[in-house]
């Protein structure tokens, strides 16, 4: 890695700003929880790896429309997880850092349900396959960036995953079964 993961959130997120408190915020909750996690279950992930993928995950939101989260980009939301994929292999971080943030979106998504569903993604599959990636993207369900941000249940975790079909819920039960 050429560069510290705090580097890059400098960069992209200055300090002084609601999106850079609102961002700092979910990161550190999802990274925190993922370290848990990991230490609970004994996964053979490094707690270095664990914390710089979290607090990276979600790094190109800053150029999405989203202003509730005080984003605004002019890409849709759903396209920060290609984004922030892109970005961190631009700035040369860990290949496996920016697949984190390229397949974290909901409990993965499929070529089929792009897609069917008509996202602006490109027709592949987005779906954690790692350890790290599938432990960061279990973790983020948890937390919210708007609202009061605390953890949210499992049972409302999964009410979430269920609007999106029963495969994304399925998906999710099968993070949750490894990690839970």
């Amino acid at each position: 890695m050429t560069t510290g993961y705090s580097t890059i959130i400098d960069k992209y997120y200055p300090a002084g700003t609601r999106l850079r408190d609102i961002y700092m915020a979910h990161c550190r909750s999802v990274a925190d929880e993922a370290i848990a996690i990991a230490r609970r279950k004994s996964l053979p992930l490094s707690v270095e790896d664990i914390e710089a993928a979290a607090m990276l995950h979600d790094i190109g939101i800053y150029a999405t429309d989203a202003p509730s989260i005080e984003c605004h980009g002019k890409e849709p939301y759903i396209r920060h997880g290609i984004i922030g994929g892109a970005l961190l292999r631009e700035e040369g971080v860990s290949e496996e850092w920016a697949r984190v943030a390229e397949r974290h979106t909901g409990a993965g998504l499929t070529a089929e349900e792009i897609r069917i569903q008509g996202l602006p993604l490109p027709v592949r599959d987005f779906l954690p396959e790692s350890l790290l990636e599938r432990l960061i993207c279990y973790a983020d369900k948890f937390f919210s960036k708007s609202g009061d941000m605390r953890r949210k249940p499992f049972d409302g975790v999964l009410r979430s995953m269920e609007r999106f079909g029963p495969e994304t819920a399925d998906r999710f039960l099968s993070l949750h079964a490894q990690f839970a």
